[in-house]
């Protein structure tokens, strides 16, 4: 049987680039190579071509997503995104893998863009009964009002980059004078910033995905940070403690669970995604959805797959399967 040829992006040009060459290379070592012909399409430094497992570089060519090799051209036959932040997590290259028929794993281009959006997100989301922390928006050429933010928000509270990941552009607010600098730098990530109410409760990971139209949730996994906040040094540098599965009493869980398939269904979502809570009070509230995932030895997703007996193997070899299915 001839094997599809996989083509999984990574890379990008956000904060996240080098979080994603991690994910992309843990889904290359983990894909069957009964089943697969699997190449890495890394855009670095604003060029993209194409490498094999033994770091062999080709030429790529994004008009038809193809690549030359031994003087041969081979086109991909589906695409593992695996791009965190811009262009892959933002909808932006698939959009235009959409365009081209292309398969692909993950959600749609709309349904990216929609959950990259913070601000967006959350105020659709609000509309279905989703909980999610009081907040403030600040775009880049808006007069910083700190007596307003400080009335709408409280403190302590969080300035957030609107559009990015992996908690670059989040500062947390303890002091009105700290807010300056806060919005300072993080409108180095992101022109638009959403300031939310600091929330006082257990954070929770909550991964789920489909297949065969039936949406599964992963166990469940606690983050007890070192740092103030879960944190870029939290998520990759082991400056904290995650718990899958979560010590948490059954009815908080079933609310986790229900809230996690709520919302992928009301967002269209589609393949792996993780959703973020703090549950303040026994009240869950929405911190974030991630529909690229890390897939790091680090990352969350995999230790809930670890703990639910699914191997990295079988979870992508479905995940590609489901995306050639749905183009037939």
């Amino acid at each position: 049987m001839k094997k599809s040829i996989v083509g999984i992006l990574c890379g990008g040009f956000s904060s996240e680039k080098e979080i994603s060459f991690k994910s992309g290379y843990n889904v290359l070592n983990n894909l069957s190579e009964k089943l697969w012909d699997s190449y890495l399409i890394k855009f670095n430094h604003n060029k993209w071509y194409v490498e094999d497992k033994e770091e062999k570089k080709y030429n790529f060519f994004i008009n038809d997503f193809s690549f030359n090799k031994n003087d041969l051209k081979f086109k991909f036959d589906v695409i593992f995104n695996a791009i965190h932040g811009a262009p892959g997590e933002n909808g932006q290259i698939i959009s235009f893998i959409e365009l081209i028929n292309l398969p692909y794993t993950g959600s749609n281009s709309y349904s990216s863009a929609l959950t990259f959006n913070k601000r967006d997100c959350l105020s659709i989301l609000r509309n279905y009964g989703i909980n999610s922390s009081k907040n403030y928006y600040l775009d880049q050429d808006q007069k910083i009002n700190e007596d307003e933010i400080v009335k709408s928000v409280g403190l302590p509270c969080f300035v957030k980059a609107n559009r990015s990941g992996s908690s670059f552009g989040i500062y947390k607010v303890y002091k009105k004078d700290e807010l300056s600098i806060s919005i300072k730098k993080a409108f180095e990530e992101d022109s638009q910033l959403i300031i939310e109410k600091a929330l006082k409760g257990r954070e929770f990971s909550v991964g789920a995905y489909r297949l065969n139209n039936e949406i599964k949730v992963l166990p469940i996994t606690e983050i007890i940070s070192e740092n103030d906040f879960f944190d870029y040094s939290a998520k990759y540098e082991g400056k904290s403690e995650e718990i899958t599965p979560a010590k948490l009493d059954d009815k908080n869980i079933k609310k986790l669970k229900e809230l996690s398939i709520k919302i992928y269904k009301i967002l269209n979502l589609r393949g792996f995604t993780r959703s973020e809570f703090i549950i303040e009070n026994n009240i869950p509230y929405l911190l974030d959805i991630n529909t690229v995932p890390g897939l790091t030895k680090e990352s969350i997703l995999p230790k809930q797959l670890l703990a639910a007996n699914i191997s990295l193997e079988s979870f992508f070899n479905d995940l590609l399967k489901e995306a050639l299915n749905k183009k037939n």
